[in-house]
């Protein structure tokens, strides 16, 4: 029987194109540059869905003072309707929200804390290691006055900070303003000019408040530490609640209160109080720019928001975090607002607890089966002699071939099981691992019985579907899954608040840009870039919006991956002038977003536009620095460092390797290849933009690489059929489409060499 070679279009329709050429009608084909344009097209259209922004609402009128009471340790398992009266009536009656106390110290010590607050940027007290219980907060005060007080140690914090990634002035805050009063040793360090000067300075608050706490438009006090547990710890709660009454009875008028638990007791990463109770900010949730979610502030939003109560302009270039502002939607209960289901601190803690163990074990499973699969691509692969290997027992292939899909749907079970309350229980680790399983059966049971599933390109594209659809929907609901999830970040840490995290933007883009590459098999190559900048186009619509994924610089990535990706979905290599229109839309995105970032209020702009704003001005020095240490510190402290190093190792050995099949895979799918080439150049660099080395790459390996292995395996069983010609117009993932032509010749630019 003579072999057939693959066509593109069956066999009738190649013939009926002969036919009109011959008989003169004029046959148009697709020009080679409208399916680029259209890459404009869709850059365009992603430039403006991501310059929207949220009406910001009408602007409070300013008020006349502001008292900060600050309380170091304090959180919402703290208050009590009858332990704590006057904190509870203060949070009734004002906005609430969760407090990220994050500093210049890695661990916010009661001093870090205070020292960040009057900064208004990420300060450090201390740079020494602290291990299990912070020490005491004493401040070397000094009265040289009968008015006021000075920190003798005050010009060394401020040069030591000066050293420091974050560029933090200690005293900012107290430099914003006319005068300060500062009533106890905390209170001082956050009053305290640069040079080291307290205005106004009372080391308890006086039994007649009143014309003190209105002496200055910023008054601060320090209500004591609150540590340990157990009688002692609700002992120094109840002294916190007796001084705040005081300090709400002796209030002045058109006074806005804030209280806040401004620094931890330990060094371990809690959620803390914080209030705010006045004229405009009666109930609802805390909320601010700079964490983007409802009910989370961060400490350096603290000085911000003080200043714009007062109807002050924050200090050039000085304050880190965004003034904060109210929001409805809080449960009228505070109870219910703050504790049970709604208690993010007990979250955050159990994800903390389970995260590291989690990947930890998702790489060692990865290792373990990819070490597993080599034995069986080796065999899989049919030799032409008798003394080659036999081939491996099906039943073993197909087990083989269900436990890659299962390790490839982890991430998103993961994702999905955050959904179930597992960090209320006794033992969160295991009521979570039984979670993620049970989904992850759930789904490869779905992917394993499905009609198409023996179709070559079925179980990645299914993988990648599941992975984008449970990614795309929590961020069309707000990201929930993601806050203070396993496979997602906590607030706790600071690092991020809303939209997509690291894990949940590697499992995305891989899994728009697989499924694109599969759909693109379907139709004539002219037009694939069209079905890769569509469906890459909604993925960076979605990471980039701030309604949605809020990652400026995750949007950029993904451009950048969807622009190689459509430059060599239709085949071939990448040359120069596909280089050249993927650049061009990949800086119209990039430009002309930061362009409109730009032309906002500095208070408004994204990070984007706070980046290239640094950048103009010369300050851009701490934030590369930050960026660094960020990126060293993920890539020496993250497991998915390790499941990105084991993918590439993988991948590495599929495609080099004789018995790899990952070049026959990518000859015969040429969108799929390009899918791939997507994938590797957004997850490598949003990682580095986004201060998390690989930790995109590792998610993205973890979902696309188990899979890939299961679609080689696949490839290299059926590299000695033969194409039969009544199986041509399957198309591509069909029956004749699984069986490989023996005679693809290396020239054709549908394949690449063998």
């Amino acid at each position: 029987m003579r072999l057939q070679p693959f066509r593109t279009l069956p066999r009738r329709g190649l013939n009926r194109l002969r036919r009109m050429r011959r008989a003169g009608f004029p046959v148009r084909r697709a020009r080679g540059w409208l399916p680029y344009a259209l890459v404009l097209i869709a850059a365009a259209a992603g430039v403006a869905a991501l310059a929207v922004r949220p009406d910001p609402g009408p602007a409070k009128q300013p008020l006349d003072y502001v008292v900060v009471a600050g309380a170091a340790g304090l959180r919402w398992d703290d208050l009590d309707p009858e332990l704590t009266p006057a904190l509870w009536a203060e949070a009734g009656k004002g906005s609430v929200g969760w407090l990220s106390v994050r500093s210049g110290h890695r661990v916010t010590c009661p001093a870090d804390g205070w020292l960040t607050l009057g900064a208004g940027n990420y300060a450090a007290w201390s740079t020494e290691t602290v291990r299990g219980q912070c020490p005491p907060l004493a401040p070397g005060l000094t009265q040289p006055d009968s008015l006021g007080a000075d920190i003798e140690q005050q010009d060394g914090i401020v040069r030591n900070n000066q050293a420091l990634a974050y560029g933090a002035v200690p005293g900012a805050l107290a430099e914003s303003v006319r005068c300060t009063v500062a009533v106890g040793p905390g209170a001082a360090i956050a009053a305290a000019r640069p040079f080291g000067r307290v205005d106004r300075y009372e080391a308890e608050l006086p039994a007649d408040a009143k014309g003190l706490l209105d002496d200055c438009v910023l008054s601060i006090v320090d209500l004591g530490t609150v540590s340990g547990s157990g009688s002692a710890r609700r002992a120094a709660v109840a002294r916190a609640d007796a001084l705040l009454a005081r300090v709400v009875a002796a209030r002045p008028d058109r006074s806005l209160i804030v209280v806040a638990g401004v620094g931890g007791t330990s060094n371990s990463s809690r959620l803390h109080v914080a209030m705010a109770e006045g004229e405009g900010w009666d109930g609802g949730w805390l909320t601010s720019a700079g964490t983007g979610r409802d009910g989370y502030l961060q400490l350096v939003d603290l000085a911000p928001t003080v200043l714009a109560a007062l109807g002050r302009q924050d200090p050039q270039g000085l304050f880190t975090g965004r003034s904060a502002t109210t929001v409805p939607g809080r449960p009228a209960d505070l109870a219910d607002a703050v504790r049970g289901d709604h208690d993010a601190d007990r979250r955050a803690t159990a994800q903390r607890g389970v995260a590291d163990e989690f990947f930890t074990a998702l790489a060692a499973a990865d290792l373990l089966l990819f070490l597993a699969a080599v034995p069986l691509m080796v065999r899989a692969r049919r030799h032409a002699g008798p003394r080659g290997p036999a081939s491996p027992p099906r039943i073993l292939v197909a087990a083989m071939e269900v436990a890659l899909i299962a390790v490839a749907l982890v991430l998103p079970a993961a994702l999905l099981a955050d959904a179930v309350p597992w960090w209320r229980g006794d033992h969160p680790a295991l009521f979570f691992a039984a979670v993620t399983l049970v989904l992850t059966v759930i789904g490869t049971v779905a992917v394993r019985v499905a009609p198409r599933y023996r179709r070559t390109l079925w179980p990645i594209g299914a993988v990648a579907g599941i992975g984008a659809v449970v990614v795309g929907a929590d961020l069309l609901t707000g990201a929930q899954l993601q806050l203070n999830g396993v496979a997602g970040y906590s607030a706790a840490t600071g690092g991020r608040y809303a939209g997509v995290g690291s894990v949940g933007l590697g499992v995305f883009v891989t899994g728009m840009l697989v499924v694109a590459g599969c759909l693109a098999q379907w139709i004539r190559k002219p037009w694939r870039p069209l079905v890769t900048v569509l469906i890459g186009g909604v993925a960076v619509v979605m990471v980039g919006s701030p309604y949605l994924g809020a990652d400026p610089a995750g949007a950029i990535a993904v451009t950048a991956g969807v622009c190689v990706a459509a430059a060599i979905s239709s085949g071939g290599w990448l040359t120069f002038p596909r280089f050249a229109w993927a650049a061009v839309a990949g800086l119209a995105v990039t430009i002309g977003f930061a362009v409109l970032d730009l032309r906002r209020p500095p208070a408004e702009q994204g990070s984007l536009g706070r980046i290239l704003t640094s950048l103009a001005d010369g300050t851009a020095g701490p934030a590369m620095q930050r960026a660094a240490a960020a990126n060293g510190l993920s890539l020496v402290d993250s497991p998915l460092t390790v499941l990105a190093v084991v993918g590439v190792l993988m991948l590495a050995f599929c495609q080099f390797s004789p018995w790899g099949g990952l070049n026959r895979l990518f000859g015969l799918h040429p969108a799929l290849r390009a899918a791939g080439a997507g994938v590797t150049v957004a997850a490598l660099i949003a990682g580095p933009l986004g201060g998390t080395a690989l930790t995109v790459a590792g998610a993205a390996a973890a979902v696309a690489v188990p899979v890939a292995v299961l679609t080689a395996l696949r490839v290299l069983d059926h590299a000695a059929d033969r194409t039969r010609p009544d199986d041509e117009t399957d198309g591509p993932g069909g029956p004749g489409f699984v069986r490989n032509v023996a005679d693809t010749r290396a020239d054709q630019p549908e394949h690449a060499p063998h």
